[in-house]
């Protein structure tokens, strides 16, 4: 802990020895404002184009109140110099009057005067109840100069809101209240998905290098996002983020992000396991598109099946969701967005190889056909053959094998307010483990332990969706989702077999009650799961059929306060009726201070052996303590409340855009299946019979000390126990304490990032009923990972990518993973006491090439 503080002194140092020498170099500066005429975003882009001459350090013009501010040195120019620079483009100052030739030049949706005399239309305009999104899309020249694009097409990300260009290439599209990201395409031009940081005058330049960027007054695209104007508090993680890792699969895309804890959930599958506000995975839910992605049994290797390369962004949210998406979500929600065809790269490679011998390869190909269809196809095939055994004890430090998965997807859009996605998806995954000298002919054998899980899973999808083109904030949907997975696995002498089959359809309305202050969602859902698994000699077999309604009110008062209340029913026909009650609420009491408080409930089933596999690779006996027939396992589905407030402040900071966050949230559990390690010799499942609850603080910090250098700071707090047997404990494998800094420098092609990670000591369960040789600490030590990347863009179109990093770079490890190792059919062999790294320095290699 004294290390951490330590850590902590030098980088606050750092940063004020920083800030010390910013305010020094613009000692001698001066702000002044003045009024400027405008009309647009293209006018606030020539406005400070014209206002940054020598002598000038930054110029922010707002087109809302018309304002220009600067920051300037008087010694170096005259502001009577920079307002005739300004009127010399066509822009009236206080001082200066742009001339009638110069202004006539100006582009018609730029001609501010002509507004001004239709100040009362204007007025009128703003009475109204539904607030938009307004903008210009232009394509630049290399140049520099503008030409307004009429037909281009915006769209907020996931919903069938959208609209196009006017022949000036304006445009005017309703507030989604979900909607922190637009997608604006054009023929012939990239694709891309651009921030909306206010209702305003958003400017989009479709470059002649087809790369988009949006003007407002934040200037910048950031690769981790946070919405600024819905009650749901949401982060996304952008493509530019997950390309600052490897990002093989999903499990490894959140290495640079605070919030999301993911590590080895034993020493042999290796199987990874994320953690939200304290708690595991099994209690976030994980969807993918809005659909259900890898849960039940596919709970422990699911996150390795959706390869990073496929993902577009990430979106993270804390807390209760909402109830459009099910009742399961406890922790939180993660929801992944794949590329798209329609928006992404025709042809996308990527190739990575480790030095523990993994490789890796991607294909991603999109294709345009015709109008109104298109397709996509993504690829993923990755396979370890040799057999590493870091620590040398005589175990493979992850399991060899090959693992293949590929989509294929097509979306049509009749341009009318009718889209239909629709597409496949499969995943072959066969790895072997454990001994390095096992081989298959071992197989439930004393000669060598092994391990064996063959995978392979079927699945299906389609969205519809249709928007009523008189009435764009009515619509309406449909999702379906089916698939099967199948698992073949063993543990040594023990087997575990398990398949599960399910089908999911919602069916989603949206509409207005009188003006789009006030919107709701309703619908129906259907959720249908067969389980049939095998433990050893015991069958465990269930339908779990879950139809439901919801009903989800938006309130939207102003640009300050808003409020999302949403409740579900639903009849489980293993536990009968519940219902989901959820409230979000926002408030933004001074402009850049943003206030959330949430709260709900969330309700599951557990899955007691998918969920607990890294358990299995020991000597533990299998305990179930049941009350309940008819029950999954016996048991009672798991429930807690989950309330949650958070803050984030925006300010400026070196000149530049900076974020403070805060949050705070408790789950409390009115029921849970505890999955009891107290006893080494044995594993028990029991209803929760005393108090479960976690507490989770957050503090954030996101600066810019340089240009094109981005720094995020943040710590965790966790306070997470559950009552174990008749004593209030804590959570096994949980770090009270957590600390996170990420540095990213970008600079002519070459992009460096660093990351460390500290994480504080966790509670051991007992094993003190061993033998001496056999025990672990109470508790472990705290320790530091190091990660970092460094990678360079090649050629004029920058179409090729190459990457070196490193992982653990401190050669951290975890010493003594496996006890009783050289005795794995003794009574004391475990594999799954796992508080560390398994393996040291990990460096590895790769490369991205695209065809836009």
């Amino acid at each position: 802990m004294i290390k951490f503080f330590q850590y902590t002194a030098i980088a606050v140092l750092s940063l004020f020895l920083v800030f010390i020498a910013a305010a020094q170099n613009n000692g001698n500066a001066e702000t002044a404002a003045f009024k400027v005429a405008g009309a647009c975003g293209m006018c606030q882009q020539r406005i400070e184009k014209a206002a940054r001459i020598k002598g000038v350090q930054s110029a922010k013009w707002n087109v809302n109140t018309q304002m220009l501010t600067l920051t300037y040195q008087p010694s170096a120019v005259s502001l009577e110099n920079i307002h005739a620079r300004i009127a010399a483009v066509g822009h009236d100052t206080e001082l200066k009057k742009a001339t009638d030739k110069t202004y006539n030049t100006l582009p018609e949706c730029c001609l501010y005067r002509d507004m001004e005399a239709e100040s009362d239309n204007t007025a009128a305009l703003s009475q109204s109840n539904e607030p938009a999104i307004t903008g210009v899309v232009l394509a630049e020249d290399n140049k520099g100069n503008f030409t307004a694009l009429a037909g281009a097409t915006i769209a907020w990300l996931n919903t069938h809101k959208g609209t196009t260009s006017d022949k000036h290439g304006v445009f005017s599209l309703p507030v989604d209240q979900r909607g922190l990201l637009l997608v604006i395409s054009y023929t012939g031009y990239r694709s891309d998905t651009v921030q909306v940081t206010d209702n305003n005058a958003l400017h989009v330049v479709m470059a002649s290098d087809q790369q988009l960027n949006t003007i407002t007054v934040t200037a910048r695209r950031k690769s981790m996002l946070v919405n600024t104007s819905d009650a749901f508090r949401t982060t996304t993680i952008t493509s530019k983020e997950l390309m600052k890792a490897a990002c093989c699969n999903l499990s490894e895309s959140f290495e640079t992000n605070p919030s999301v804890d993911v590590s080895y959930s034993d020493a042999v599958t290796g199987s990874k396991q994320i953690q939200l506000l304290g708690l595991s995975g099994n209690y976030t839910q994980l969807t993918v598109e809005n659909l259900p992605g890898p849960r039940g049994i596919a709970t422990p290797l699911g996150l390795n099946s959706i390869a990073g390369p496929w993902i577009e962004s990430i979106q993270l949210s804390k807390g209760t969701g909402s109830v459009v998406n099910g009742f399961e979500s406890i922790a939180g929600q993660i929801n992944v967005e794949l590329k798209k065809p329609e928006n992404t790269d025709r042809l996308y490679a990527n190739g990575y190889v480790n030095s523990m011998g993994r490789s890796d390869l991607n294909l991603n190909l999109s294709q345009q056909i015709g109008s109104k269809w298109s397709a996509g196809l993504l690829l993923h095939d990755n396979f370890l053959y040799s057999k590493p055994d870091f620590n040398k004890d005589g175990f493979r430090d992850l399991p060899t094998g090959n693992l293949f998965s590929g989509i294929n997807r097509w979306k049509y859009d009749d341009n009318k307010g009718l889209v239909v996605q629709f597409g496949v998806k499969v995943l072959a995954d066969d790895r072997i483990g454990g001994e390095t000298a096992y081989n298959t002919g071992d197989k439930f054998s004393t000669d060598h332990y092994g391990m064996g899980i063959k995978t392979n899973r079927y699945e299906g999808f389609a969205k519809i969706g249709y928007v009523f083109p008189e009435k764009k904030y009515k619509s309406i949907g449909l999702q379906l989702s089916a698939f099967n997975h199948k698992q073949d696995a063993y543990f040594g002498l023990t087997p575990y077999d398990a398949e599960q089959s399910n089908f999911y359809s919602n069916l989603i309305f949206q509409s207005i009650i009188g003006n789009t202050a006030h919107k709701y969602r309703t619908g129906l859902s259907f959720s249908a799961d067969r389980y049939n698994e095998l433990y050893q000699t015991l069958a465990f077999k269930r339908n779990e059929i879950v139809p439901g309604a919801f009903f989800e009110y938006t309130y939207t008062m102003n640009e300050k306060f808003n409020v999302v209340a949403g409740i579900r029913a639903d009849h489980n026909n293993l536990y009968g009726w519940f219902a989901t009650p959820r409230l979000n609420l926002r408030y933004e009491p001074v402009a850049g201070t943003i206030i959330r408080a949430s709260a709900g409930r969330g309700q599951r089933t557990a899955n007691i052996f998918a969920e607990n596999m890294g358990a299995l690779l020991s000597a533990r006996m299998i305990n179930i303590i049941t009350g309940v027939d008819g029950k999954a396992y016996g048991l009672n589905p798991e429930v807690s409340w989950n309330k949650g407030i958070s803050v984030d402040q925006q300010f400026t900071l070196f000149t530049r855009d900076a974020m403070l966050s805060v949050d705070f949230f408790r789950n409390d559990f009115t029921n849970q299946v505890v999955a009891d390690m107290e006893d080494p010799r044995q594993l028990k499942f029991y209803n929760l019979t005393g108090r479960s609850y976690s507490n989770s603080f957050q503090s954030e910090l996101s600066v810019m000390p340089a240009e094109k250098l981005e720094l995020r700071l943040a710590y965790r707090w966790f306070d997470v126990k559950t009552t174990y047997g008749n004593e209030l404990l804590q959570k096994p494998f949980t770090a009270e304490h957590r600390a996170f800094a990420n540095l990213a420098y970008a600079l002519q092609g070459w992009k460096l990032d660093y990351t460390i990670n500290y994480v504080g000591a966790k509670r051991i369960p007992s094993t003190a009923a061993n033998p001496v040789a056999y025990h672990m600490p109470v508790q472990s030590p705290d320790y530091f990972t190091m990660n970092a990347q460094v990678s360079k863009s090649l050629g004029k179109a920058k179409a090729l990518e190459l990457y070196v990093g490193g992982e653990n770079l401190t050669n951290y490890f975890q010493k003594n993973v496996i006890i009783a190792a050289a005795q794995p059919f003794g009574d004391y062999f475990d594999a799954s006491m796992i508080w560390g790294p398994v393996s040291g320095r990990l460096l590895y290699a790769g490369f991205r090439y695209r065809i836009k």
